[in-house]
């Protein structure tokens, strides 16, 4: 496949040869997508992973990149509203984006169901950084974005870096330089759990130590990245404190971070919230640029 410079350009890239996904088994599970009501697609059974490239407009590339992994409970992918749609706005920015198609935990599909998001989300930053000449990025420049469910899986991406789900025999650095998480599912406790995307990764009884494991607030060290959180604060299916708690880990640990939460907007407005006129995309913008993650325009 040839890369193509135009704006918006796509490309679809396979995580793995398909012989060989890690962590796969055999099924009848088939991957379909779906519109709703409102006229968003939905991705089910997803079980070959990929990332589709979105390359900024010829010349305007600043040789940053960032993941997105939509939302959906683990169930499903929001790969419009929290996929597609915000790439582009990233590539306005001159900011390659990669939109991660990620398997969704199935025991149908997998051996071990809890680990195969977070290996997919690894993979795809092994390959950016493997593949960063062949865009132009800077493989220093590298981060990663997800909602809800999503979130909890870039944000397990953010904290277990150090923990490699897959094999890395050339010792890349599976750490993101930066994350985005956007009404994320961060805890796992009986408090705050989303209680659908708990049970879709680690099932009806998860242990103690899964539950520690992916409680991501309990995981942040003085190595984690810095973050940016938005949330909204009558969010009844994840509940704001999700990003509270996992802000006050990261005060606590002195990493970067910032947040913008809404009044009011609940949950899985993408990056529209209805109810307000900001548009907490502006905000990100100003912070990669502060932080300096979002790389001027070389000469």
């Amino acid at each position: 496949m040839s890369l193509s410079i135009s704006a918006y350009s796509q490309e679809v890239i396979p995580l793995y040869p398909t012989d060989s996904i890690p962590n796969s088994k055999p099924s009848s599970v088939t991957e379909r997508v779906e519109n709703t009501g409102n006229g968003r697609a939905l991705t089910y059974g997803v079980t070959v992973p990929s990332l589709t490239v979105y390359l900024p407009p010829a010349g305007k590339s600043n040789g940053t990149a960032v993941i997105i992994c939509p939302g959906g409970g683990y169930w499903v992918l929001a790969a419009e509203h929290e996929g597609s749609e915000v790439a582009k706005v990233f590539n306005e920015w001159g900011v390659t984006a990669f939109v991660l198609k990620y398997r969704l935990p199935s025991d149908q599909t997998m051996v071990d169901k809890t680990i195969g998001p977070l290996q997919d989300a690894q993979r795809a930053i092994q390959l950016v950084r493997e593949k960063a000449k062949l865009w132009q990025l800077d493989p220093r420049q590298i981060g990663i974005m997800g909602f809800s469910a999503g979130g909890h899986l870039a944000g397990s991406a953010t904290v277990h870096f150090d923990d490699p789900k897959i094999a890395n025999p050339l010792k890349i650095s599976l750490r993101p330089d930066f994350s985005i998480l956007v009404y994320p599912v961060v805890s796992f406790s009986d408090e705050l759990a989303h209680k659908g995307s708990r049970e879709n990764l680690l099932g009806k009884e998860p242990t103690p130590a899964q539950i520690k494991y992916h409680s991501l607030e309990l995981q942040v060290t003085k190595k984690t990245p810095p973050v940016f959180l938005v949330h909204a604060k009558d969010d009844n299916a994840v509940k704001v404190q999700n990003s509270l708690v996992f802000a006050e880990a990261l005060d606590k640990n002195k990493v970067k971070h910032d947040a913008y939460y809404y009044e009011k907007g609940g949950h899985g407005f993408g990056m529209n919230n209805p109810t307000s006129d900001v548009k907490w995309m502006k905000y990100v913008r100003e912070w990669l640029f502060n932080m300096d993650l979002i790389l001027q325009k070389r000469k």
